[in-house]
């Protein structure tokens, strides 16, 4: 993936309501595959 790819994927998850935090758990979890930053599903109120 090149930095273009990156850059319309993270623009994407902030367009999907994710937040920089989430984001960058999700990005970890990518690269390490540690449970600790894996997606959790959101609960709806």
């Amino acid at each position: 993936m090149n930095m273009t790819e990156v850059a319309r994927l993270l623009i994407g998850l902030r367009a999907a309501g994710w937040t920089d935090t989430e984001i960058n758990d999700f990005v970890l979890y990518i690269e390490t595959g540690e449970d600790q930053y894996k997606p959790k599903p959101k609960q709806d109120n």
